[in-house]
């Protein structure tokens, strides 16, 4: 038997990497930065929590300012939508058969679907909004779910970096074993970002790895740099 395999919740896992992504990498570069200037974890660990709070937040407020913009979008085009099939019904009927004259059927069928749909109103539109401007509904929880996503990941990436400096005292040591633990939950990440994907799994680990490398040593170089 044919069986298919396909990604479910793109959605969720989209907010999961958004989340994820940017706390692995932010908190990181940010306690790198820190402990290039401070000697004491206790700093470091507290400047971290703030960053954490402050951009998991921020993190969450933008997806669902997202979600509701997506919302209002749909909601305005459907308006739109039901007002220019009751305007000029007949160019509508004209947009439905191209999109069947795209794909190759006669121009006889293309009038008998088009006529057909146009008995029904709401089926009509909603062919509209999904052939003509590529819009599927959206969920109207998704924002309030989508920002409690992308909040919780953000929280659980920025813990990982900065749980060495909770434990070790000295901020330079810390670094080295945030260092260790980071770089490879940011391999593991982007293996299986990668391959929920469906990109190359082993590049696109390596370069989640890069960009949260680059970060953190430009981060503590230029703190290096300040304090002399």
């Amino acid at each position: 038997m044919h069986r298919e395999h396909h990604v479910t919740s793109s959605e969720t896992i989209r907010d999961i990497v958004i989340g994820m992504s940017d706390g692995l990498t932010v908190p990181f570069a940010l306690a790198a930065g820190l402990s290039g200037a401070v000697s004491s974890s206790s700093l470091v660990v507290t400047a971290g929590i703030a960053e954490i709070v402050a951009g998991s937040i921020a993190m969450g407020l933008g997806g669902y300012l997202a979600g509701r913009t997506e919302v209002d979008h749909y909601r305005s085009e459907l308006k739109r939508e039901y007002d220019e099939v009751e305007r000029v019904p007949e160019q509508e009927k004209t947009e439905v058969k191209e999109v069947f004259a795209g794909f190759g059927l006669s121009k006889q069928l293309q009038d008998q679907i088009a006529d057909e749909l146009a008995k029904d109103k709401k089926q009509w539109v909603e062919f509209m909004m999904r052939y003509e401007l590529g819009l599927e509904e959206p969920n109207a929880n998704r924002a309030t779910r989508s920002a409690i996503t992308i909040g919780i990941s953000y929280i659980v990436g920025g813990i990982i970096p900065l749980s060495p400096y909770i434990i070790i005292k000295e901020a330079q040591e810390a670094l080295l074993y945030s260092c260790a633990v980071t770089i490879i939950c940011l391999f593991i990440f982007g293996y299986f970002k990668s391959k929920m994907t469906g990109q190359p799994a082993l590049s696109g680990a390596l370069k989640v790895v890069v960009i949260g490398a680059l970060a953190a040593g430009a981060a503590f170089i230029m703190a290096k740099l300040i304090t002399g």
